[in-house]
C-alpha cells in the first residue's frame, strides 16, 4: 500500500458574516489534518484583497496553518502590489500565489494589465523575488488543459519555464478529471525544462451546474463518464458529496500509482467533503491518527 500523501488546502474569503463562519468553521476542521500550506484567494479583478489579507493575517495569528496569500497583477500598480507583499510580509506571510488573474469583468473577459502594472506573472514573480526584506516562496499556476488565453502547448510549457526562472517555487495546476491529462502535461513540462514541483490541483465542486460553469471558463473538461456518475443526483446534496469525494479520491489514487505524492484540493470552504476526501486516501487529522 502507498504512503499516504501530503495535502494543500484552497479557502476563499467570506462575503458574509454567515460565510464567514462557514469559513472559520471550515479551518477549525481541516487544520488538524495538517496541510503543507493553504491558499487564500483573491476575487476576479483583485475584488476582495482587503478580505483575503484579513483572512490571512488572522490565520498567521490563530492557527497553526501556514497560509499562502493570491497576489494578483489586475486592477493594481506595480507599486500597490509591491505594498500589498510588503504588508503581507510584516504579518508574518512567507508565501505567495502569484497569479496574472482573471479580469475586472470576471472569468472569461479579456485581460488588461494596468497602465502602471505587471503584465504578467512572469513580471510578478520577478519583481517580488527581487523586492522586499526577504524571499517569498512563491508558487505559481499551471494549465494540465490548454487555458482559454493559450497560444498551444509548446507555448504553455515556455511560459512555465519563464516563471520557474523568473523564481517561482512551485506550480499548482487548474483542476482536471483525467490522470492521463495531468501525467501528459508533467512530461512535457519536464521535457521541456521545468524542474520545479508541480502540484495537482484537485476540485471539490459538488454542484454540477457549478462545475459545468467554472469549467467553461477556465478551460477545463469534463468527461462524458463525469456526467454519467452525476445524473440523477441533483436534489440529493449527500450524494452529490459522496460522488465527489469518490471521484477526487479515485483521481488522487491513479496519480499516486504514477508517482504523484502531493495534491492541492480546491475546498470552497467545504471541511467535511475535504475531510471524507483525505480520508480516502488515507489522510487524517491529527487526533484520529493519535486515537
Amino acid at each position: 500500500m502507498s504512503l499516504a500523501p501530503s495535502v494543500s488546502f484552497e479557502f476563499f474569503p467570506p462575503k458574509s458574516d454567515t460565510m464567514a463562519t462557514r469559513l472559520w468553521e471550515s479551518v477549525s476542521k481541516l487544520a488538524p489534518v495538517g496541510p503543507d500550506f493553504v491558499s487564500v484567494t483573491y476575487g476576479a479583478g483583485g475584488s476582495t484583497r482587503e478580505r483575503t489579507h484579513d483572512t490571512v493575517r488572522r490565520m498567521v495569528e490563530e492557527t497553526p496553518l501556514t497560509p499562502a496569500a493570491h497576489l494578483t497583477c489586475v486592477s493594481a500598480s506595480r507599486e500597490d502590489v509591491l505594498a500589498v507583499a510588503q504588508q503581507y510580509w510584516q504579518d508574518g506571510v512567507r508565501h505567495i500565489v502569484a497569479l496574472r488573474g482573471d479580469a475586472a469583468d470576471g472569468m472569461g473577459a479579456p485581460f488588461q494589465p494596468h497602465p502602471q502594472g505587471f503584465a504578467s506573472s512572469i513580471e510578478l514573480v520577478a519583481a517580488l523575488r527581487d523586492h522586499g526584506p526577504g524571499a517569498f516562496e512563491l508558487s505559481v499556476a499551471c494549465y494540465p488543459e490548454p487555458h482559454p488565453d493559450s497560444r498551444g502547448e509548446d507555448s504553455d510549457i515556455a511560459f512555465l519555464r519563464a516563471k520557474q526562472d523568473a523564481g517561482a517555487s512551485r506550480a499548482i495546476s487548474q483542476f482536471f478529471f483525467e490522470a492521463d491529462d495531468f501525467l501528459r502535461f508533467l512530461d512535457r513540462a519536464h521535457k521541456g525544462g521545468v524542474t520545479l514541483p508541480i502540484i495537482p490541483g484537485i476540485m471539490l465542486q459538488p454542484n454540477f451546474a457549478g462545475l459545468k460553469r467554472i469549467a467553461n471558463l477556465c478551460g477545463a473538461r469534463l468527461p462524458d463518464w463525469l456526467h454519467a456518475r452525476y445524473e440523477g443526483s441533483d436534489q440529493d446534496p449527500a450524494l452529490r458529496d459522496r460522488i465527489t469525494a469518490d471521484i477526487a479520491a479515485e483521481l488522487c489514487q491513479r496519480l499516486q500509482d504514477a508517482g504523484v505524492s502531493q495534491f492541492h484540493f480546491y475546498t470552497l470552504n467545504r471541511a467535511d467533503l475535504t475531510l471524507d476526501t483525505c480520508r480516502l486516501l488515507g489522510v487524517h487529522p491529527h487526533q484520529e491518527t493519535a486515537s
